[in-house]
């Protein structure tokens, strides 16, 4: 009888020692999973703009590769310029014919194909798959909000050419796509702006740090494989 007693005894702390164990392996397992899965925010809004070559480009035509979107205007003093430095150098990077860059103007009017194409040309976009697009700006502002990126009401002289630094992911399935933050919630979209610090927390035009280009990077490199 001792021999039993003793026997459940052990069972009685192996099972809790166990439970812990597996516990501690699901979390493991689990943190695993929001870092290499990508989130799934929703389909890409149906878009039909004019690029730069005066070519009609649709969300269609971007099936296969993963891209980003952006908006943005040729003439923006503040945070373009740094948005558009953040996407070269993530053009640079990927160097894949599977890969693109959709930047929508919000000032079609001065941002005309023609001046889109000196725009592409004055800032290095290299890449056939950089498309600047232009078209109706209600039709742009509607997008934006299909996007559920800001963009400023058309009507409105001193917001209308304001506008988000957001970055949204496409896959090749035409999913926007995000990864999980530390917390594990979906961050939605990237940010395309410069920081004073590395954790990317204080927003700053001549900031040293871009912490979201680098996770872009990495992110896109997942949906590419």
């Amino acid at each position: 009888m001792p021999k039993n007693k003793n026997a459940n005894n052990k069972t009685k702390i192996i099972i809790p020692i166990v439970a812990f164990a597996l516990l501690f392996l699901g979390i493991g397992v689990g943190m695993g999973y929001f870092k290499k899965n990508l989130y799934t925010v929703m389909k890409v809004p149906d878009f039909n703009l004019t690029d730069q070559n005066t070519k009609k480009i649709t969300n269609k035509d971007m099936l296969g590769k993963v891209y980003l979107v952006e908006f943005f205007f040729s003439k923006c003093p503040t945070i373009c310029p740094v948005m558009n430095t953040n996407m070269k150098a993530i053009q640079n990077q990927i160097n894949n014919p599977d890969f693109g860059i959709i930047s929508i103007s919000i000032d079609p009017e001065n941002d005309t194909p023609e001046a889109l194409k000196e725009h592409a040309k004055r800032i290095g976009a290299q890449s056939p798959n950089w498309h600047f697009l232009t078209g109706d700006r209600k039709y742009i502002g509607d997008l934006a909000d299909k996007f559920n990126i800001y963009v400023g009401d058309q009507e409105d002289e001193g917001e209308s050419l304001n506008h988000s630094g957001m970055i949204a992911l496409v896959d090749q399935e035409g999913n926007i796509r995000c990864r999980y933050n530390k917390e594990n919630m979906p961050i939605l979209y990237y940010s395309g702006l410069n920081y004073e610090d590395p954790e990317g927390k204080n927003p700053k035009l001549t900031g040293k740090y871009h912490p979201d280009r680098e996770i872009l990077i990495e992110d896109i490199r997942k949906l590419l494989k």
